[in-house]
């Protein structure tokens, strides 16, 4: 009886304890890709009207190996990752005011990716996500790792290619893992993958494919409802598909062209329509309609703005994207109509906007603020905010801007310039 009710505290303490965990009240104001809603939308307190360098702070800045990933802010602590000497991965907590280390967390994983691609680097790619007390990192050698946010404290580890034999990812794991729910959604082990959040159990595999060159996806899965039903939305190298959250079948599908399966970036859901753009290719809008317990795609409509890279975000039922010739582009999302395209900038920019304003960070340190003005390009500043190049999607919470350079993590206060 005694051995009997010591097992029962030991259980019920384990429960309170996650449960606790689960339900930890902190706010994070920047939890995944691309931010709190995953399409590059935020809220809060009115952005300066232009980017004066009396409106721009940097608070601290710390130097950090190589890196693709995108910080997250959850609480007091800022999360990112590292690449170090071509052979190891490693994940930081900073404290969100002072920039000190509070933890960092290493393991061997590196990987080199193919010689057309290494101009760009071979660093980690994939940008953490937060929730619940913990932060789930995917590795380049296609593993996912959940920590402890607090301690990072690995809790567990799914290495892909060990348990599901199948090759590695010639570019790496590139996805941005995304949490709903009790499950962790990922592109990985050559199809795509739901997890349990709190073990790792592999739940299932869908849209599987051969993996190697043309099977390690680089676009990162959102969740929306089409035509009344919640999916996941899934861009692959090849296709665009719908998957269904409980079981992952496949609800619908559609080719989507791109030169060398180059679908990177995120799509856009607009009501029952998806738009998307690829490399080499087109943009499209393709309409998600139900009929007789199952789902028809079509295409609304096409034009020829080549997206890369960059994830666009939606403003006033306008698209603004950033294009593979390094313009950005608006395009009525009714018609498929270009309204204007800019000159030249950057080879990448990173979106976030607010009302109509749209702050951009593009690969070259530049920081630009442009109004959602659907009639022509309108640039309202731009301002050098770094030396280094900035490849790293920028995360804005509230004043504060979290950069990743290609050698560092820099946070700067941002206020409203004086009259």
């Amino acid at each position: 009886m005694t051995r009997f009710w010591l097992l029962l505290v030991g259980v019920a303490a384990a429960t309170v304890t996650d449960a606790g965990r689960a339900d930890e009240k902190v706010v994070a104001c920047w939890p995944q890709w691309r931010g709190p809603s995953r399409d590059g939308q935020i809220s809060g307190p009115d952005w300066p009207a232009r980017l004066a360098k009396d409106s721009l702070t940097r608070l601290w800045r710390v130097p950090l190996g190589p890196s693709y990933s995108g910080p997250i802010v959850a609480g007091d602590l800022v999360f990112t990752t590292a690449t170090i000497n071509k052979d190891s991965e490693v994940v930081y907590a900073f404290d969100r005011k002072t920039g000190k280390e509070r933890w960092r967390t290493e393991w061997k994983g590196a990987m080199s990716v193919p010689f057309f691609a290494a101009a760009n680097g071979s660093w980690i790619r994939s940008t953490p996500a937060y929730e619940g007390g913990r932060l789930y990192v995917a590795g380049m050698r296609d593993v996912l790792v959940c920590l402890d946010a607090r301690s990072g404290k690995e809790e567990w580890r799914v290495d892909f290619a060990k348990e599901l034999k199948t090759p590695l990812p010639d570019f790496g794991f590139v996805c941005s893992p995304l949490v709903d729910g009790n499950a962790v959604y990922v592109q990985a082990g050559a199809a795509v993958v739901k997890l349990d959040k709190k073990t790792g159990k592999i739940l299932w595999r869908a849209l599987k494919d051969n993996g190697g060159v043309f099977g390690s996806a680089f676009s990162s899965p959102v969740i929306a409802t089409l035509s009344g039903k919640r999916q996941l939305i899934v861009q692959g190298r090849q296709k665009l598909a719908g998957v269904d959250l409980e079981r992952g079948d496949v609800l619908w599908s559609q080719v989507v062209p791109s030169f060398r399966g180059m679908n990177i970036l995120t799509p856009l859901v607009i009501g029952d329509a998806v738009f998307t753009s690829s490399y080499g290719n087109k943009s499209w809008l393709y309409k998600v309609s139900p009929k007789n317990d199952r789902f028809f795609v079509t295409e609304a409509w096409t034009n020829n703005a080549q997206g890369y890279m960059s994830s666009p975000v939606m403003l006033d039922g306008h698209a603004y994207l950033h294009l593979q010739n390094q313009r950005f582009t608006c395009i009525n999302l009714k018609n498929g109509e270009r309204t204007w395209t800019s000159a030249p900038f950057g080879k990448y920019c990173s979106l976030v906007a607010r009302g109509d304003r749209i702050l951009a960070l593009d690969q070259r340190g530049i920081l630009l603020l442009i109004k959602a003005n659907p009639k022509e390009f309108e640039l309202i500043d731009s301002h050098k905010i770094s030396d280094a190049e900035t490849w790293a999607h920028l995360a804005v919470c509230g004043e504060e801007l979290y950069i990743r350079e290609l050698h560092a993590l820099t946070v700067h206060r941002w206020r409203a310039a004086k009259e």
